[in-house]
């Protein structure tokens, strides 16, 4: 059974990156993006109770839904968009194999 994932990623200054993660240590997507050095706060740990990891997807997967904590950060946040997601609220699973998402702009 497959268990990394290959994600693509829209940095701040436009160019993307392409990572894999595994989906077999329970991770966030924001855990991978700060693995990788991108600049992504993640202030509250993941516990969606803020917005610095905050990131627009793409690309069309079936995701979560948004819980009513990660909805109400997204609505305090200037630049949000119907696409905007909390990263720390998507788990690495199979599901998101091969998503893409674009970094949103500092807070």
């Amino acid at each position: 059974m497959k268990s990394d994932i290959n994600i693509s990623v829209i940095d701040r200054s436009g160019n993307e990156h392409q990572l894999s993660g595994p989906t077999d240590m329970n991770l966030n997507l924001m855990e991978l993006l700060k693995m990788s050095e991108f600049p992504i706060e993640g202030t509250c740990g993941g516990m969606a109770m803020c917005a610095s990891c905050h990131v627009y997807v793409l690309s069309h997967h079936n995701l979560t839904e948004k819980s009513n904590e990660e909805m109400a950060m997204l609505d305090e946040s200037w630049d949000t968009k119907d696409n905007s997601r909390l990263s720390c609220q998507l788990k690495l699973s199979a599901s998101l194999d091969g998503i893409l998402v674009e970094l949103a702009p500092e807070q």
